[in-house]
C-alpha cells in the first residue's frame, strides 16, 4: 500500500511560472484543490507527503507547513538519494511510495517508486506509470492522490466528512 508520495514543486504542485517583481521578490502559482487533497492525504488518512525540489524558495517551505507536509527538502541535486533517506527513515520500502515529477532530473525517482505520476504537460522524455489529464499546477497533484485513494480503498474514508 502506498503511505507516502514525493512531489517535485515546480511543474507539478506549481503551474512551473515563477514571477519576479521589481524588487526581486519572488510568487508561485498554488493551485487550491491540489492543496486541499494534499492536505487531507496528510492530516485526514494520515499518509505521508515529501517535498523534494532542486530549487530553494521560502515560499515552498510556507507552503508546506501550510498542508502539513512532513518532509520539505530543497536545492537537492539527487531526489532519489534524498527519497531514499526518507524512506529509511519512516521505516518504509519503495513499494510503499509514489511520485509526481515532470521533468529530467525526476526520472530516476520516477522508475524506482511504486507508482509514478507525470502532469499532462510534463516533458515527453518523462515516462510516469500514469500520465496524468491535469497539468503542472492545475489539478495534477488532486488528480494523483485521487487515483492512489482509490486504488488504496480510501474512498469512503476520504469523503466521508463531506457528505
Amino acid at each position: 500500500m502506498i503511505e507516502i508520495i514525493f512531489l517535485d514543486v515546480d511543474g507539478c504542485l506549481s503551474d512551473g511560472g515563477i514571477y519576479k517583481g521589481n524588487a526581486g521578490e519572488e510568487f508561485k502559482r498554488f493551485d487550491v484543490k491540489d492543496g486541499f487533497a494534499l492536505e487531507q492525504w496528510n492530516k485526514r488518512l494520515g499518509k505521508i507527503s515529501a517535498i523534494i525540489t532542486g530549487k530553494t524558495s521560502q515560499i515552498v517551505e510556507n507552503r508546506a507547513k501550510e498542508l502539513g507536509v512532513k518532509y520539505c527538502f530543497q536545492g537537492v541535486k539527487d531526489k532519489l538519494a534524498k527519497a531514499g533517506e526518507i524512506l529509511a527513515a519512516e521505516g518504509l520500502d519503495w513499494e510503499n511510495a509514489a511520485a509526481i515529477g515532470d521533468d529530467l532530473n525526476d526520472m530516476r525517482l520516477l522508475a524506482k517508486v511504486a507508482v509514478s505520476f507525470a502532469p499532462s504537460d510534463a516533458v515527453s522524455e518523462v515516462k510516469p506509470s500514469v500520465r496524468l489529464n491535469h497539468a503542472g499546477g492545475r489539478g495534477a497533484v488532486r488528480e494523483a492522490l485521487e487515483i492512489l485513494i482509490e486504488r488504496s480503498n480510501l474512498k469512503q474514508k476520504w469523503l466521508e466528512p463531506w457528505l
